[in-house]
């Protein structure tokens, strides 16, 4: 919808458009040497919009590319590296073809969004006030002409329905006659251009019959189409708003300002956009890094898990590279900057992850090709049979009855309703299942999958580290580490820990930045940390070799010594699922950032062949790429934020409520609790549901097949065309309530395995 649309108060309240300012601080050059440039663009209505806008920017000198994300509403511009970016000539051209758009900003999109949706749903409310209404008045006339209604009340209900429907189908109708208005200015059609007519003439045909007393009229049929069409539109706004804000979460992670050193060596807070490569910039315990750059001096413990994925913290020190948006743990560092601003491994990740998100939503553009078949195909019927019976004598009022009743006759209800209400039905049953689907069309490519990608930490493992056996530790060292873990917030003690809830907290406890914690317990000396701050080098030295996927603690008391093994545990169902996986015939691949010590054994006691250590999200594209090279429909399982570009790359992708929120955005469904068997669910209901859309996509078909004929030949009214037309409707949506067989409850609390999910397929 664009801003026409919109009432005056929500336009009113909208940024205007710049108008002459420097676009030079939204341009940036990529490793090519062409400018780039995002802009937000508001009245997209469907994905016919999206050729529409890429074609006009493509049209316009010295742009080599131009690529729309529908849920984002970002357009992205590449010039020719040695051509003259000009901003203002790509929103000229979007201005000229209906579309207002502006330097990308989120919470100007933001604005844009919340009244875009308010002004959807007071459209849906008046055509929902406006539905039942009339349907109560139709009723009285419909019941009144089987009895003894007279001619007089008859009309009189009429009138009344006309009062009703007119001035609400001239609102709520606003968002389809504008999105059709402005597909017939750029001379091409979409699902729009015919919903339109079929109102429109419905209104017309209905306003002619009651002026002339006849029996019937068809406002109802008009104002409850818009209705359900609105209820749809909404629901796709709602998600789509969803997925944008929260990716729009990426933006947490990067740090606003900057400790930068001076030439005379004082040390002042700048915004971070202030920081060029080559300045040295300190990062304190509590700070994200809001650079890239090489540790010139300290050292301290630093997540890296938009890097890796890992949710164990890495020990870094000179020598090093940190990344912007990594966080410090504990100690100091003093960098000095690799990249900054737009160049870092931080806006590298959200660039891959836009890219991969345009590209994908160019599968969705199918169902509006196909629309812009149906639509002249039906355009055509209809003007056919009114001329056809003027030729063969009718009356003019008769033929355009007859044409109207092909118009409603063929609205593509039953045709729009075929996929997405197995859709809804099939998303419930998962969502009961624990799964909540966050992409219109991942049904479809769920039930293309051939391979499942995992990632390990997160995914095939629990998110949070856990204290492994100990039953070898005595227990005097194992009560003072659970004592000196409840003084630290590092990852690792809160897994020592939360395995000793009844520990109790020392009195005074010291913190060594970098090392660990120490206390006196007993008179003595207690130490939990790395084996070198305790003293167990040679210990650790030997022990590494027999635990290469966990990370040690080293915990002293007094002259004692013992290490503790803390490694994050598969998911309790992960074996099971890889089994079951297997046992569809999958092929199964495990894609992970951690090191190779670490992956191997999850992968032997998997039984999964295929698999690769110390992957970066490009690397991860790369392989997912290759697959898909092979004809393989590739379903992604990941919960990192460096995952986030892969999810979106892959065929299909889920990911675990754990992940990150950006991570999550992307992921074409989402999987509640601690158990993987949802993946499983998953799949089987989307081949249920692949065939049911099948059925319905068939019974729609056959719908036309049928009353097309009859229509044009003359043997429907508009009020049997409209009661055929919702007839149609109901039996795809009755047919679509079948996606609810199967998909238990299972996946929510994991109380059967996936070998016992009846899910017929």
């Amino acid at each position: 919808m664009d801003a026409q649309a919109l009432p005056l108060s929500a336009a009113a309240s909208l940024p205007a458009s710049p108008a002459a300012q420097d676009y030079s601080l939204f341009l940036r050059r990529d490793p090519s040497g062409q400018a780039e440039m995002a802009f937000a663009v508001e009245g997209i209505d469907c994905a016919a919009c999206i050729d529409e806008i890429e074609d006009a920017c493509e049209a316009l000198p010295g742009v080599a590319r131009a690529r729309l994300n529908y849920t984002t509403h970002r357009l992205t511009i590449g010039w020719d590296a040695r051509a003259e970016p000009r901003p203002e000539d790509v929103l000229a051209a979007l201005a000229k073809t209906g579309y207002r758009a502006w330097p990308f900003e989120a919470g100007r999109l933001e604005e844009m969004d919340n009244a875009t949706s308010r002004h959807l749903l007071r459209c849906l409310g008046v055509a929902g006030f406006a539905a039942m209404n009339i349907m109560l008045l139709s009723v009285s006339v419909w019941s009144g002409n089987v009895t003894d209604i007279t001619p007089e009340t008859r009309d009189f209900f009429h009138w009344l329905s006309a009062l009703i429907a007119l001035p609400a189908a001239a609102y709520a109708g606003q968002p389809f006659f504008q999105s059709a208005v402005r597909a017939l200015k750029a001379h091409t059609l979409n699902m729009d251009v015919p919903i339109t007519l079929g109102v429109l003439l419905a209104l017309g045909v209905s306003v002619f019959e009651t002026l002339n007393h006849a029996e019937h009229a068809y406002f109802d049929s008009a104002v409850m189409l818009l209705f359900f069409l609105l209820g749809g539109r909404y629901l796709d706004h709602a998600m789509r708003r969803r997925t944008r804000a929260e990716a729009g979460n990426l933006a947490a992670l990067k740090a606003v300002s900057a400790n930068r050193f001076e030439a005379d060596g004082r040390l002042v807070t700048v915004p971070a956009a202030a920081v060029r490569p080559g300045d040295e910039v300190m990062l304190r315990a509590g700070e994200r890094a809001p650079v890239d750059g090489l540790v010139l001096s300290g050292t301290a413990s630093v997540d890296e898990s938009l890097v890796t994925g890992e949710t164990l913290p890495r020990r870094v020190a000179a020598g090093d590279t940190v990344h912007a948006g990594s966080l410090v743990h504990d100690g100091v560092l003093r960098l000095r900057t690799i990249a900054a601003g737009e160049d870092t491994f931080l806006d590298e990740i959200e660039r891959l992850l836009d890219k991969a998100s345009t590209a994908r939503g160019r599968y969705i553009r199918l169902a509006d090709r196909a629309a812009r078949l149906y639509a002249p195909m039906v355009h055509a019927t209809a003007l056919l049979a009114l001329i056809g019976w003027l030729i063969a004598g009718a009356s003019l009022h008769q033929a355009v009855l007859i044409a109207v009743a092909v118009l409603i006759i063929t609205c593509p209800c039953a045709l729009a309703l075929a996929v997405p209400a197995v859709q809804v039905v099939a998303a419930g049953t998962l969502m009961r299942a624990g799964v909540l689907i966050n992409a219109g069309d991942t049904f479809e490519r769920l039930a293309e999958v051939d391979t499942v990608a995992f990632d390990k930490t997160g995914t095939l493992t629990l998110p949070e580290p856990s204290l492994s056996d100990t039953s070898n530790v005595p227990a005097p060292l194992l009560a003072a580490a659970a004592r000196l873990a409840l003084a630290s917030t590092h990852p690792l003690a809160r897994a020592i820990a939360a395995a000793h809830p009844e520990a109790r907290p020392l009195a005074e406890v010291r913190e060594v930045p970098g090392a660990g914690v120490e206390a006196r317990i007993e008179g003595m000396t207690a130490r939990l940390g790395s084996p070198a701050f305790c003293g167990c080098e040679a210990l650790a030295a030997a022990r590494a070799p027999e635990a290469p996927d966990a990370s040690l603690v080293a915990v002293r008391l007094g002259d004692a010594c013992a290490l503790l093994e803390v490694r994050q545990a598969l998911r309790p169902d992960a074996a099971e699922v890889i089994d079951a996986l297997r046992a569809e015939g999958l092929r199964l691949v495990l894609l992970s950032g951690d090191r190779r010590e670490a992956v191997a054994p999850v992968a032997a006691r998997l039984g999964i062949k295929d698999w690769w250590a110390r992957m970066r999200p490009a690397d991860k594209i790369a392989v997912l790429e290759s697959l898909g090279a092979n004809r393989r429909g590739v379903l992604m399982v990941g919960d990192g934020l460096n995952d986030a570009p892969a999810l979106a790359s892959a065929h299909v992708s889920l990911s675990p409520i754990s992940a990150a929120d950006v991570t999550r955005a992307q992921a074409d469904a989402v999987f509640l609790g601690d158990r993987l068997a949802p993946v499983v669910v998953a799949l089987r209901i989307a081949r249920r549901a692949r065939h049911l859309m099948r059925q319905n996509l068939m019974i729609a078909v056959a719908y036309n097949l049928v009353a097309v004929p009859l229509a044009v030949a003359g043997h429907v009214t508009p009020l049997v065309a409209a009661l055929a037309m919702s007839g149609s409707s109901v039996i795809v949506t009755l047919n679509a309530l079948r996606a609810r067989q199967g998909g238990g409850d299972a996946a929510t609390g994991g109380r059967r395995s996936p070998a016992g999910e009846k899910v017929a397929a």
